[in-house]
C-alpha cells in the first residue's frame, strides 16, 4: 500500500548557497545532511542514473518542481523550502494522480473516526472532519457518510509513535500525519500524530482542518501539486492554512478522477526537457556523494 502523506519539519538556520562540489565548505555543514535526507526522501532518482550523479539529479528535479532556475546549487531559497513543514509524498509537476489512478468506485464513501486527540473536543473534531470532506464533495459527485462502528473506506484516527502501519510517528515537531491512496486494507486511511498540538485554526498549533483537507485529498487519490496556491502543494505554513479553499488546480485534479461530465485539463508536460537537463552528469558529484555518506 502506497503511503500518501507525511508532514515533516527540518529546522536549520538559513545560509548562503553551496555548490555541489568537493571541498571543506561542505564538510560538517548540516545543510548537506539536510539536502541528502530531503532529496532522498522526496525526489526519486532514476535507477539508470549512477549513484555518483544521484544527488545532482534529485536537486535539479526539486528546482524544476518549484519553478526555480536549474543550477544544482543549494541556494538559500532551496534551503528555505527544505526547512518548511511538508508532505512526504514525492513531488511531481502540477496536480498529480497516483499510479494506476486509484479511486473510490462507489458514489458513497464511508468514514469512521476511530480515536481522538485531547487537544480538541470530540464534537469539534467531528465537525472539522465533516467540513474537510465537504470541501472535496462540493467539487465532485461523491457523498461522504460517517459510520460509528465496523469498517469504513476511510478510517481516521490520532496515534503516537508506532501504531500498526509500518510508518511510526516521531514525536512533536516532525511528522504531522499520513494517509493512504484508495484501496483495500489501509487504503484511504488517515492518521494524525497525537504528539502535535492540534487546533481549530485559532491560536498556536497545527490547523487540523487544513491538514485534514490535504490528507483527504490523498485518501481520494490525489498526489501533489506544484501550484503554490493548491491545497495539495507539498509544504505547509500556518499562513497558508487561514481562510483556504481548493484552488482550480485541486479542482481539476479531483474532477479528473471523479467527474466525467465535462472535460478537464491534464497536467502540462514539461518533464521531457527537464529530464534531459537534470541527467547531465557533473564531474564533482561523486566526491560530494561520498562526503555525504560519511556525515
Amino acid at each position: 500500500m502506497r503511503l500518501a502523506l507525511l508532514w515533516a519539519a527540518c529546522l536549520l538556520p538559513g545560509s548562503p548557497a553551496l555548490p555541489l562540489g568537493p571541498g571543506p565548505a561542505g564538510e560538517g555543514d548540516p545543510r548537506w545532511q539536510l539536502a541528502q535526507d530531503y532529496l532522498k526522501r522526496f525526489y526519486a532518482s532514476d535507477s539508470k542514473i549512477s549513484n555518483a550523479n544521484s544527488l545532482e539529479v534529485r536537486l535539479k528535479r526539486m528546482e524544476g518542481f518549484f519553478h526555480l532556475p536549474i543550477t544544482g546549487i543549494l541556494s538559500p531559497r532551496i534551503i528555505e523550502i527544505m526547512q518548511k513543514p511538508r508532505c512526504g509524498v514525492p513531488d511531481v509537476a502540477e496536480y498529480s494522480l497516483f499510479p494506476n489512478h486509484p479511486k473510490w468506485t462507489s458514489k458513497v464513501v464511508t468514514y469512521r473516526i476511530m480515536s481522538y486527540t485531547s487537544d480538541l473536543p470530540h464534537i469539534t473534531v467531528n465537525q472539522l472532519v465533516a467540513k474537510a470532506l465537504k470541501i472535496w464533495s462540493e467539487a465532485i459527485p461523491l457523498t461522504f457518510k460517517r459510520v460509528g462502528w465496523g469498517s469504513a473506506d476511510i478510517m481516521i484516527g490520532f496515534a503516537r509513535r508506532a501504531h500498526g502501519d509500518s510508518y511510526p510517528f516521531d514525536g512533536p515537531g516532525a511528522t504531522l500525519a499520513h494517509a493512504f491512496a484508495p484501496g483495500p486494507g489501509l487504503g484511504g486511511d488517515a492518521h494524525f500524530d497525537d504528539d502535535e498540538l492540534w487546533t481549530d485554526g485559532s491560536g498556536r498549533g497545527v490547523n487540523f482542518l487544513y491538514v485534514a483537507t490535504h490528507e483527504f485529498g490523498h485518501s481520494l487519490g490525489l498526489s501533489h501539486s506544484s501550484d503554490p496556491n493548491a491545497v495539495m502543494y507539498p509544504t505547509y505554513s500556518k499562513e497558508d492554512s487561514k481562510n483556504f479553499k481548493l484552488s482550480q488546480d485541486d479542482i481539476n485534479g479531483i474532477q479528473m478522477l471523479y467527474d466525467n461530465s465535462c472535460p478537464h485539463p491534464a497536467p502540462t508536460k514539461k518533464k521531457d526537457a527537464l529530464e534531459k537537463q537534470i541527467q547531465k552528469p557533473l564531474p564533482t558529484v561523486f566526491e560530494v556523494h561520498q562526503m555525504l555518506q560519511r556525515t
